[in-house]
């Protein structure tokens, strides 16, 4: 080991302290004794296309509403089955969870159980003060006992929501030096145990389009994340999307991905929860920077809605249930183009299912009764009803992202699109057969 010369003697001039009494002494490391290893990635849907890493600081960030707590108990849920493709696939793991804002009873649990987590392997995360009772954890003061707790659980992630209601009292979120001294030791715990560290932000009020720099405070929360994931969703269109805007350790041309936040009825003791899940539906043409550039296009908007009403009359008139094909046959005469009618079909609160018999697809208004005399009225899809067991995976990005296929359909065969497919502007599978045009 080498010092530096003219810090020796600083150390050692006049009115030094003693060695053992010195509070801080400068380390150095040659690299040379340091082996290089690889990034580990605790979620890679797709080789080569690493999103978190392990051991380092992830950012969720969003504004209110757009799903990135839901995020973050998805990802609990897949860890905590062993479902998350990457280094922690197979192996079931335990989850560290520091929520400040939201009720475990209420919210959390029936959240987690909907995303078919195993409860044994997600703990609630708050300290214990001598004085104060039980307290949320403070950084950068409960860095150390956080990381005794998760060598001794053997845990694969903490996920931290909301990061910045975690900071101590004394910090100053909005000033960079207050921020780096908070998170620093929690990033070099993350770089110790090698577990995904995750933490939820907010954006901030701005008109900005560059979603890093619409994180609420300091500068310094982007900047120590090392990997950071945007959601945004247009309020117009009900799009949902989530974009990789930073990946240090990783690709950062990784593709956008779609997803919904669908109902979920979860069975309690004391009655019924319903609470949001998140669901991945493929491969989206927009990222979240597209989505807050975008402005409203109100004759898109007006487009939808009129066939959001067309939708409902004709389903109406036909018993509440008509085949696919008859539907966006009937549409296109009187103007709507396939597209739109897709679009407006969950606004409208129809659902597409498979017919009796297999004979092709059928959608169908979910109608309410009311007193005779009365018109049915539409009534909002239903919510998904809680499975008994976590959602079945296959081998595949299917499998991964949670796919679900039946929001846009074949223009030929009517039966739902790969997510890949529709996404990139394909409107019929590819051994699909288009009838001719006729002369």
């Amino acid at each position: 080991m080498t010092y530096d010369p003219t810090v020796q003697r600083l150390m050692d001039g006049p009115g030094a302290p003693d060695a053992e009494l010195r509070p801080r002494r400068i380390k150095l490391t040659a690299a040379a004794t340091i082996a290089p290893e690889p990034v580990i990635w605790a979620w890679e849907p797709e080789s080569g296309e690493g999103r978190v890493p392990a051991g380092a600081l992830t950012l969720a960030a969003g504004r209110e509403g757009t799903g990135k707590s839901s995020f973050g108990i998805w990802l609990a849920a897949r860890l905590s089955r062993g479902e998350l493709p990457g280094t922690f696939q197979g192996r079931p793991s335990n989850v560290f969870y520091a929520a400040v804002e939201d009720s475990w009873s209420r919210t959390l649990v029936p959240r987690l159980m909907a995303a078919g987590a195993d409860l044994e392997r997600v703990f609630r995360v708050d300290a214990e003060d001598l004085l104060r009772g039980e307290t949320m954890i403070s950084l950068p003061m409960d860095v150390s006992i956080l990381e005794q707790a998760i060598q001794e659980y053997d845990v694969a992630a903490l996920i931290v929501d909301p990061l910045m209601s975690t900071l101590g009292t004394a910090t100053d979120a909005h000033r960079t030096q207050d921020v780096r001294q908070a998170l620093e030791p929690l990033v070099r715990m993350a770089e110790r145990t090698k577990a995904l560290t995750l933490g939820i932000a907010h954006f901030n009020k701005g008109n900005s389009t560059d979603a890093s720099q619409l994180i609420s405070g300091s500068g310094a929360f982007k900047d120590l994340a090392r990997a950071v994931l945007a959601f945004a969703r247009d309020r117009e269109t009900d799009e949902q999307v989530m974009t990789q805007t930073k990946n240090s350790l990783g690709r950062l041309d990784l593709p956008s991905l779609a997803y919904r936040i669908e109902g979920c009825d979860v069975p309690t003791p004391k009655g019924t929860a319903n609470v949001g899940r998140l669901v991945f539906t493929g491969i989206s043409q927009r990222s979240v920077e597209d989505t807050l550039a975008a402005p409203v296009d109100r004759e898109d908007v007006s487009e939808r809605d009129e066939a959001v009403a067309w939708l409902i009359d004709y389903l109406t008139d036909n018993g509440s249930e008509a085949s696919a094909g008859d539907v966006l046959k009937a549409g296109e005469k009187d103007g709507f183009s396939k597209r739109t009618l897709q679009r407006a079909r969950s606004k409208a609160g129809v659902t597409s299912q498979k017919s009796a018999f297999n004979k092709g697809w059928v959608w169908v208004l979910s109608v309410t009764d009311i007193p005779e005399g009365d018109t049915k009225v539409p009534k909002a899809p239903g919510p998904t009803v809680l499975a008994p067991s976590a959602p079945s995976m296959s081998p595949s990005l299917t499998r991964s992202l949670n796919v679900v296929t039946d929001s846009v359909l074949c223009e030929v065969c009517q039966t739902p699109l790969d997510p890949v497919h529709s996404a990139s502007g394909e409107m019929a599978h590819p051994n699909c057969e288009r009838p001719r045009d006729e002369s």
